[in-house]
């Protein structure tokens, strides 16, 4: 532990020592650490969703609506400010900012406690050696317990986009829910989130390590070496990468998601049932409608959260994730 001498108190005493500056902070450990990373990731996620509202709402139009947004992203965009005012634009916000803040929190703070998880288990050799499997399971079980808070949110979202004159905003719009459809609607669409959001989020952290991993690699440097500015492109461009991976990977589930959180279902009609029926309709063309809406969202939101989620951990000081990225040579 460094110590200096403080001679302003005690001139003549060699033995008398205060502690260093460097001292004056420790890093945090345990479930501090981990409350660190969870805030990064929730704003990282709240802010960047929150942004994109209006490219949001403009894709889920159009998956929900093919015949009447049929002329692509930003002729979308002018059908809508036309119709209903630039304020449409901005439908389901509240209920954006809401729910990704939580799902940012449990998503990434659940990332880096599974992901330590794993290497105490295995072993820090056997985790490297495997470092695809760790990324994978760790956001994947992660993501799941962030979908079980973000799902009656993001169905209060799509309904609030898909009927505008449902509600008037996200508090309206869930007691309406909950008053006419009870608890479980919120969760109608939660099988279509988890086949949407489980592989978005283990293709975007498995496709982030390893991009940012091969960038490092090229550069011969480790992530300690990088100034600020080489670590905010090693970010954005790892992120951006992950980003469009994870959007075409789950695009299917999204469109399906959209459509099942649309309108309730018949009495006795179950969820895996009306799936099968919209899937069946839809086709493989139908699945991957409003695609390049989703790649322009996807692609810009993931580097936003990674940029943002990296430069928040600095500041809170929440440096204790392990990293079991092979060292560039």
């Amino acid at each position: 532990m460094p110590y200096r001498a403080n001679p302003l108190f005690a001139p003549g005493v060699s033995n008398f020592y205060a502690p260093a500056a460097t001292e004056a902070s420790a890093a945090p450990t345990g479930v501090d650490l981990y409350a660190r990373f969870a805030l990064a990731g929730a704003l990282g996620c709240a802010v960047t969703h929150g942004a994109l509202t209006p490219v949001d709402v403009v894709k889920t139009r159009i998956q929900l609506e093919p015949e009447v947004y049929n002329k692509g992203m930003g002729n979308a965009f002018k059908q809508i400010i036309s119709t209903e005012g630039a304020g449409a634009l901005l439908t389901g916000l509240g209920p954006t900012v809401v729910g990704y803040a939580l799902q940012g929190a449990f998503k990434f703070g659940g990332y880096e406690f599974w992901k330590k998880t794993a290497i105490d288990t295995f072993g820090i050799e056997a985790a490297t050696n495997n470092r695809q499997a760790v990324y994978l399971g760790a956001s994947g079980i992660a993501e799941f317990f962030a979908d079980i808070v973000l799902c009656p949110l993001e169905a209060t979202r799509i309904r609030l986009v898909s009927q505008p004159t449902f509600a008037n905003g996200l508090v309206s719009g869930f007691l309406r829910i909950l008053k006419e459809e009870g608890v479980g609607a919120f969760y109608a669409g939660f099988g279509p989130i988890l086949f949407k959001q489980v592989p978005y989020t283990m293709a975007k952290f498995a496709v982030f390590e390893i991009a940012s991993e091969k960038i490092l690699h090229a550069a011969g440097k480790t992530k300690d070496q990088l100034t600020g500015g080489q670590s905010t492109g090693l970010n954005l461009g790892a992120g951006l990468i992950a980003g469009m991976a994870a959007a075409v990977i789950s695009q299917p589930a999204d469109t399906l998601l959209s459509k099942i959180n649309k309108t309730k279902g018949a009495p006795g009609e179950s969820t895996t049932s009306r799936l099968i029926s919209m899937s069946k309709t839809l086709g493989l063309k139908g699945l991957f409608t409003g695609m390049s809406a989703r790649l322009v969202m996807i692609g810009t939101l993931t580097a936003g959260q990674f940029l943002i989620y990296g430069d928040i951990k600095k500041a809170l000081n929440a440096k204790g994730g392990v990293e079991i990225a092979a060292a560039p040579k």
